[in-house]
C-alpha cells in the first residue's frame, strides 16, 4: 500500500510514523508513506498557499492552485484509489471505513489548515471526505495520522498476531470485552475465575456477554447526554 500525505506541517508526521506498528509495517515493505509540503507546489515566489476568503469573512484559506498542482503531479505518476480531504464536516471515520481502506493500493491523503480549503479543491479533486470527529482541530495533520495508523494495521503482517487486529472494538459492531494479564491477584482485585478455568467455550460466552454488557451501556450513556 502508499500512502502520499500533503500538508503545510510535513515535520509533524516524523516522529508518530517511525514508532512501532507503522515503523514496522514500513520496514516490512507492506506500506510506503510519502510527506509532500504543499508550499513545494506553489508558484508563487514566496510560496504562500493561502488567501483571504471572497465574501469578507475573516480567516485564511488555503489556496487551489497548489494543492492542484500536487494532486495532478502524483496523479501523472499513479493511480489513485481515493484522494481523501480530512476535515470536520466529513464523513465520520469508523472501523469499518479502516477495513475498506487497508484494502486499497494507493491513495492521498489532504490535510487542511487556516479556514480550510477553496471550495473547488473538494469539487474537482477530492473523491472522500473524512472526519474523526465533531471538533475543529488546527489542521488535517492528526486527523490523517490517526487514519493511517487505524488503516495500516489491519494490513497483513503489520502487527505480531493477525488475530488481534480481528477482535478489536468495532469489528463486529461491539467494543471490546475487558482483558487481563498477570498478576492474578493486585492488592485484592483478581481476575474473573472463568478466565483461569481452561474452559474455551465458556471464556468465548463470557467474552461475548461482557462486549454485549459494555456496548449496551456505552449507547444507553450516549441516550443520557
Amino acid at each position: 500500500m502508499r500512502i502520499d500525505i500533503l500538508t503545510l506541517f510535513p515535520e509533524m508526521f516524523t516522529s508518530p510514523f517511525n514508532e512501532s506498528i507503522i515503523k514496522r509495517a514500513k520496514n516490512k515493505g507492506l506500506v510506503e508513506i510519502y510527506i509532500h509540503n504543499i508550499r513545494d507546489f506553489s508558484n508563487d515566489k514566496h510560496k504562500r498557499v493561502d488567501d483571504y476568503p471572497y465574501g469578507g469573512e475573516p480567516g485564511m484559506v488555503m489556496m487551489i492552485e497548489p494543492i492542484a498542482n500536487a494532486i495532478e503531479w502524483l496523479r501523472s505518476q499513479r493511480s489513485y484509489d481515493e484522494i481523501i480531504f480530512l476535515t470536520p464536516d466529513g464523513e465520520t471515520f469508523s472501523q469499518s471505513m479502516a477495513n475498506k481502506l487497508s484494502l486499497l493500493d494507493n491513495i492521498i491523503l489532504l490535510c487542511g489548515h487556516y479556514k480550510g480549503v477553496d471550495q473547488r479543491v473538494r469539487d474537482i479533486y477530492v473523491t472522500k471526505e473524512i472526519s474523526i470527529g465533531e471538533y475543529v482541530l488546527s489542521g488535517g495533520e492528526l486527523p490523517a495520522m490517526v487514519l493511517v495508523d487505524a488503516v495500516i494495521r489491519l494490513i497483513p503482517g503489520a502487527i505480531g498476531d493477525a488475530q488481534s487486529a480481528l477482535t478489536d472494538s468495532f469489528q463486529d459492531g461491539l467494543l471490546s470485552h475487558p482483558v487481563y494479564t498477570r498478576p492474578e491477584n493486585f492488592r485484592g482485585h483478581k481476575i474473573p475465575e472463568i478466565l483461569k478455568s481452561g474452559n474455551h467455550q465458556a471464556i468465548e460466552k463470557w467474552n461475548l456477554e461482557k462486549a454485549i454488557e459494555k456496548t449496551q451501556k456505552r449507547k444507553n450513556n450516549l441516550k443520557n447526554k
